[in-house]
């Protein structure tokens, strides 16, 4: 019986150590928090959208790097696959907008002490506390690992599944990556991705704590546009949030961190500037002796009406009955395009996922083992692979520890 040891108690570490016990090897999963899925609590707002319900194809198209590196993982163990154990294991889940699949309970414990269950049923032995520091090699090949107090286990393979560096209070701190390293992998560069963006302008701050609804943003790399979405976002005390925003990061994220980039926000992408036009002149109709900072309550949030004004050059103060073609045709394209400029990215404190990782030209596809050294294998975040929002990351995690562990687990 081969003895494999998975590093990190997350997502991906639980369903590789769960996966290699049912292929029949004998698992010790390593923990250093004082309790399993503890990045996973905290997913979805605490409700945890654990996968996409999406066919595979549209899963895989809403991978972000490296896609094809995934198809054996993918084909291996699907959405389908992780839903089935989770309901199995006495959560019942749901589906809701934009498939995302989350408990009925709305508890991210429940699939927490759902993915445990299934650990016991599977044999798995768990330690917590266990601090990984080492991974011990002799000729090329795992022997096994050793901890950060000296205690060291004996293992034929072992299953480095540490995360990224997002939310590194709950234990994603890079420690995987600097193992991975020292056995001599390469790590790409790393940044935060699904995190809101900092803006220039002192007009998004003073808006901070609004949220819109159905408006549409486009992203500008000077004439280029990089991006386009409709959706939800919130202005902050820093610049931008919300869905549209965190999903804007994970492609424009690159480009960002180099350059300054153009937002425009659509805040009426149901009108034309023409019907635009005519519903500002039925309420300019009902307002014609008041200023023009008083009149567009009714079109406008009012903490947004300030920079809207400010944004069509008309002086706030102008009254109504005043106010020419030409400066209502400025006020409609102050509304249809909205313009902030985007000057970084925040922090991996606020980031849902890491983009970048350990480089997957140095790990096998079909098995998730190491290329370079015989016996170890990755699963997860701490890989170079990212997605977009909506359960697709946490399907990047199950699906390459399940075929990390399964892979473990066989006899050479």
């Amino acid at each position: 019986m081969k003895k494999v040891i998975v590093i990190g108690g997350g997502a991906a570490g639980m369903l590789a150590a769960q996966a290699a016990a049912e292929a029949g090897a004998r698992v010790t999963l390593l923990e250093k928090n004082e309790k399993l899925g503890k990045k996973l609590f905290i997913t979805g707002k605490g409700r945890c959208n654990l996968t996409n319900a999406a066919d595979m194809q549209t899963v895989m198209a809403n991978v972000m790097s490296n896609p094809r590196f995934l198809y054996s993982a993918f084909s291996e163990f699907t959405n389908r696959d992780i839903m089935k154990r989770v309901e199995d294991n006495g959560c019942p889940l749901k589906t809701e907008r934009g498939s995302r699949v989350f408990p009925v309970s709305d508890h991210s414990s429940d699939v927490i002490a759902a993915l445990e269950r299934g650990l016991r049923k599977a044999g798995v032995r768990w330690e917590l506390g266990a601090d990984a520091a080492e991974i011990l090699t002799e000729e090329g090949k795992v022997t096994g690992v050793k901890t950060a107090d000296g205690k060291k286990y004996a293992a034929d393979a072992v299953i480095l599944a540490t995360g990224g560096l997002s939310y590194a209070t709950t234990g994603s701190d890079g420690k995987g990556h600097k193992i991975a390293a020292s056995l001599g992998h390469r790590v790409t560069d790393m940044y935060p991705s699904l995190v809101p963006l900092v803006v220039k302008e002192q007009g998004a701050a003073e808006m901070q704590g609004l949220s819109l609804k159905n408006i549409e943003i486009a992203v500008y790399d000077g004439k280029k546009e990089k991006y386009r979405e409709f959706g939800e976002m919130l202005f902050t005390h820093f610049g931008v949030s919300g869905p549209v925003i965190l999903s804007a990061s994970a492609v424009i994220g690159p480009l960002l961190r180099k350059k300054e980039l153009k937002l425009c926000i659509d805040l009426k992408p149901a009108l034309t500037e023409e019907q635009l036009d005519q519903r500002i002149l039925r309420d300019f109709s009902e307002n014609l002796n008041r200023e023009l900072r008083n009149s567009l309550s009714a079109l406008l949030p009012a903490k947004m009406i300030p920079e809207v004004i400010a944004q069509s050059g008309i002086a706030p103060e102008r009254r109504v009955h005043d106010i020419t073609r030409e400066e209502r045709a400025a006020l409609v394209r102050a509304l249809k395009k909205l313009t902030f400029t985007l000057i970084g990215l925040r922090g991996y404190n606020e980031a849902v996922i890491t983009k970048g990782g350990v480089s997957v030209k140095e790990v096998n596809p079909s098995t998730m083992e190491s290329k370079k050294v015989q016996g170890l294998y990755f699963a997860g975040e701490l890989l170079d692979l990212d997605a977009m929002t909506g359960g697709f990351n946490l399907q990047i995690a199950w699906s390459t520890g399940y075929l990390a562990g399964k892979s473990a687990a066989a006899e050479e």
